[in-house]
């Protein structure tokens, strides 16, 4: 195992706990009637929300990266 691939490995349970910490824009009521509230779909994040939103698009573009990385530096079996 290759640094990238612990690397590969620690961002992507950053990633998981990150998501899972993230408020929910929908409401799961409305999933199942097919009700769509507009009341608060412009509502600009703020204080730790906005934090979140910009860890898990760094979180992310890490991510891509670190697997491109990895990709290339497989060991290829002959």
């Amino acid at each position: 195992m290759t640094a990238v691939d612990i690397l590969l490995l620690i961002v992507s349970v950053l990633l998981i706990a990150i998501i899972v910490l993230q408020k929910s824009k929908e409401d799961a009521t409305q999933a199942f009637t097919g009700e769509k509230s507009e009341l608060f779909a412009n509502k600009k994040e703020r204080g730790i929300e906005l934090w979140i939103t910009y860890i898990t698009t760094i979180l992310s573009i890490a991510f891509f990266v670190l697997a491109i990385c990895a990709a290339f530096f497989v060991d290829r079996l002959k």
